[in-house]
């Protein structure tokens, strides 16, 4: 049986076949009728798109690749999913992978992995220099993720320093004083540790309470292990803090094993926050309050950008000769005329980990 064609689902609809067209590169100027009808009428043909011959005219592989530290760690894994929908919402595929924090690997991401086979990368760095991106062509476009690299590339995060102030405040609100920081960074570094650092500092600050240089917990990493090691640490030195501010959800959760070890009841004698809101604190005992960033906007924003930037990259006057495509093309480093820095939304989820206990008199 011969593969239906775009005539065929038009026919079937009742429509032109530029209305199928717009419907299946999601138009926003199409009835509902209209766009239900031909959705009907695609799945009552079993119509797919010709990927190949799409991606043929247009010079594209239709393959993107989504580079971060590490998939085990649930926030990564989460937004891997709502990039890869995404993705899939637009006709693409998404290679995913693991940079380990690995500045070459990440170099290596930067370009393309040495070949044309994808059309663009989200990459999340933890090790690229700003050198490495001054020397980025721009191919393949590029959009990054997070707090260590913002200038010279479109560029996708929330406001973490505005969020950590806010958990911060919360914890302040509730009567918490001895607030301590897991994963807490001292440093005057770029990174998303320490702009959360800048944020529970200016919180403190604000509500004249004195930061004590102990009460920032460096971390070996980002990981249940060490948030328990963290806390595990300061409790056995005798300190008794009424509060944490941990720097992400699975830090959180292995401070509130090493609190439970210690026989700290949470929230009535340590109130603990985390950030990302990762699954795993919606079913931790007590549950876990969080910063949620809106991982399904950061997706949404970052494929935007970067289709933006291969589209730029593929139309002929991409480069001198006009040629489609090559390494004369630009998007999304420095050779682009007006790199994006967008910002997007966060809120305070509250749980059973800072709710309903007002701070203790003393020490537990």
């Amino acid at each position: 049986m011969a593969r239906p064609r775009i005539k065929d689902v038009a026919r079937h609809a009742g429509v032109s076949e530029k209305t199928v067209s717009n419907v299946l590169n999601d138009y926003v100027h199409v009835s509902e009728r209209t766009r239900r009808v031909v959705q009907e009428a695609i799945d009552h043909l079993g119509y797919r798109v010709n990927l190949a011959g799409r991606h043929l005219r247009s010079g594209r592989t239709g393959v993107i690749a989504l580079v971060v530290p590490e998939l085990d760690v649930p926030y990564f894994a989460e937004l891997a999913r709502h990039v890869v929908r995404e993705a899939e919402r637009r006709s693409l595929t998404v290679l995913i992978h693991q940079s380990g924090g690995d500045r070459e690997r990440e170099r290596a991401a930067l370009a393309g992995f040495g070949s044309d086979f994808v059309d663009g990368v989200i990459l999340s760095p933890l090790a690229l220099a700003p050198d490495d991106l001054r020397a980025h062509t721009g191919v393949p476009p590029t959009v990054l993720l997070g707090e260590l690299l913002t200038d010279g590339a479109d560029h996708v995060a929330i406001d973490n320093e505005r969020a950590a102030r806010e958990a911060t405040e919360h914890l302040i609100a509730l009567g918490r004083r001895r607030i301590l920081t897991v994963g807490g960074r001292d440093d005057p570094g770029v990174g998303t540790a320490q702009a959360r650092t800048r944020g529970y500092r200016a919180a403190l600050a604000a509500a004249g309470i004195a930061l004590d240089p102990a009460a920032l917990l460096p971390v070996e990493a980002f990981h249940m292990a060490d948030g328990a090691a963290a806390v595990r640490r300061v409790l056995a030195e005798g300190i008794r803090p009424d509060a944490l501010l941990c720097l992400n959800d699975q830090l959180a959760l292995g401070a509130l094993r090493a609190l439970h070890e210690y026989g700290a009841r949470v929230p009535q004698d340590v109130a603990v926050i985390g950030f990302d809101d990762v699954e795993g604190g919606r079913f931790s005992v007590p549950a876990l309050s969080t910063v949620a960033p809106d991982k399904e906007a950061v997706a949404r924003v970052a494929v935007a950008l970067l289709l933006r930037r291969i589209e730029e990259a593929t139309r002929p006057e991409a480069r001198p000769d006009g040629a489609v495509g090559g390494d004369g093309a630009v998007g999304g480093g420095p050779g682009s005329a007006d790199p994006q820095d967008r910002v997007v939304a966060h809120r305070l989820v509250l749980r059973e980990s800072t709710e309903g206990a007002a701070a203790r008199d003393g020490t537990w």
